[in-house]
């Protein structure tokens, strides 16, 4: 059994998108995944499945299709590698409510961080699927775009650390 973290693009609470936590763990649940937990209202979901990675994120991206009639984008790690991401994390001295790990599917290209615009006091750095953003002044008020993050989805360091202790405890 694969304990798994899946993160959902364009989820919140209100407004377009809006996908209730009750409803993602019961579409998880229907989908035959075990031990379904939420985190926050954002999109996060912890459980545990036999299936691979890819057959999981599949598995929920046609089943949010269904229910939100258009593509929500499922960014999905492994117990181990939530954890990965949180050591490798370049920022950790960092405050981790202004850190944040930009989940992608695949490998970021090295240049990624080279087309990046708006760019003021954020440091960046690549990670293995992951672009790290530090936002020194906060993201409140930061311009910063970076095009190879596009169909990726950010969370700060401190949800990664609570998921990825949520997976392990599966």
């Amino acid at each position: 059994m694969h304990h798994y973290v899946a993160l959902l693009r364009a989820v919140n609470v209100g407004g377009a998108g809006k996908l209730p936590m009750v409803g993602l763990r019961a579409m998880c649940s229907d989908a035959g995944f075990d031990a379904v937990r939420t985190y926050i209202a954002s999109g996060n979901v912890v459980f545990a499945s036999s299936d691979s990675a890819a057959s999981v994120k599949a598995e929920l991206e046609a089943r949010l299709l269904a229910y939100a009639d258009k593509p929500v984008g499922v960014i999905v790690r492994t117990a181990a590698e939530m954890t990965s991401v949180l050591e490798a994390n370049p920022f950790a001295e960092r405050a981790p409510n202004r850190t944040v790990a930009i989940f992608l599917d695949q490998a970021p290209r090295a240049d990624a961080l080279e087309h990046a615009v708006g760019v003021k006091d954020e440091q960046m750095r690549l990670g293995t699927r992951e672009i790290y953003v530090h936002y020194s002044a906060g993201m409140a008020k930061s311009k910063l775009r970076i095009p190879a993050a596009k169909n990726g989805t950010a969370r700060n360091m401190n949800t990664v650390a609570k998921l990825a202790r949520m997976a392990a405890e599966l």
